[in-house]
């Protein structure tokens, strides 16, 4: 079982833009062209934050279109938040807050031995890396720059704490970079 932060990100580092939006990720291509049915197949239990949720529920249109459904997941999942949020119907949804750890244990627990997806943002999955819990980022990085916008991992992240297990060319529009999570180093951050 891992704990995996899998997300895209513009070449220049942001996963949405300054107001949450992921317009520029649907023009570089057809999630099932990539690694993700894959990879969703693996996952026990997922969690985001609630920017990431809220990015969902307003865009329920376009998520039943491409999903069937106005939920896009079959699995639990924690949603961190200090805010009441509405729920979606049918959903195994979960809201939570406070610190990572106690809601890892949780997912571990439902999630058997399938993976942990932490769908994002950046800083959700900086939290599981700062407590030792991360144990793989994929990231799949596209042909296009915003300026400015919401990180892709607010963290400073130094050598050796990464390593490059895999790197993939989608398409013409992306690239998957796939590193493990050195745990327990010394040097993790800075």
């Amino acid at each position: 079982m891992k704990t995996q932060y899998y997300t895209a990100t513009s070449l220049d580092g942001f996963i949405a833009t300054e107001d949450d939006s992921l317009e520029w990720l649907f023009q570089l291509g057809d999630p099932n062209d990539s690694t993700y049915p894959d990879f969703i197949a693996e996952i026990g239990a997922l969690t985001m934050g609630s920017a990431t949720y809220e990015w969902i529920l307003n865009n329920a249109h376009n998520v039943a279109a491409d999903t069937v459904s106005s939920w896009p997941y079959n699995q639990p999942t924690w949603i961190f938040t200090s805010r009441t949020l509405p729920t979606i119907e049918g959903a195994d949804i979960r809201f939570v807050k406070g610190d990572v750890r106690k809601v890892h244990d949780q997912m571990k627990n439902v999630a058997g031995n399938k993976n942990i997806w932490v769908v994002g943002g950046g800083d959700l999955a900086g939290q599981f890396y700062d407590a030792d819990l991360l144990d793989e980022l994929i990231v799949q990085i596209g042909s296009v720059t915003l300026g400015r916008g919401k990180p892709l991992f607010p963290r400073r992240v130094l050598s050796p704490s990464l390593r490059l297990i895999s790197v993939r060319q989608i398409g013409t529009g992306m690239a998957e970079l796939r590193y493990e999570v050195f745990k327990n180093s010394e040097d993790n951050t800075d």
